[in-house]
């Protein structure tokens, strides 16, 4: 599939094979499509609704203020010291200023989501239905 292009809709997003064995990638496009066909909106509504969400948690983050997501987790920018670095091609030292860096924590909830809940395309079969009764 080339890149940019539109999945069909209830594909699983691009396989990627890297050192530790295959991992799935999902991509904003992939998010604003999940929206669009679980919310059952247009493509382009999903799209603002998704724009909106990344701009908000940017602006916060940009001002200073922390954003806290129930069950999900919080986002927050941490402080960098500015440090003497090597460019690791001529050994020279160089300068690094002082920045922010944005630094996301996860929640309890969410923690326990990934590590102890099946995925839904592993989640069991449904059992098989029961012999009829012979009474």
């Amino acid at each position: 599939m080339q890149q940019g292009a539109a999945r069909p809709s209830g594909t699983r997003p691009f396989t990627e094979t890297g050192p530790k064995g295959s991992k799935e990638i999902m991509t904003k496009a992939d998010l604003i499509e999940e929206v669009s066909r679980l919310a059952e909106l247009t493509r382009k509504d999903s799209e603002v609704i998704v724009d909106t969400i990344f701009d908000s948690v940017v602006r916060s983050l940009r001002v200073g203020d922390k954003i806290e997501i129930r069950g999900f987790g919080s986002f927050r920018t941490r402080q960098r010291k500015p440090r003497v670095g090597r460019n690791p091609k001529t050994g020279d030292r160089v300068e690094v200023p002082a920045k922010k860096i944005p630094f996301f924590k996860p929640s309890k909830e969410l923690k326990d989501l990934v590590n102890n809940s099946p995925t839904p395309e592993v989640a069991p079969a449904a059992p098989p239905p029961a012999p009829p009764s012979t009474h």
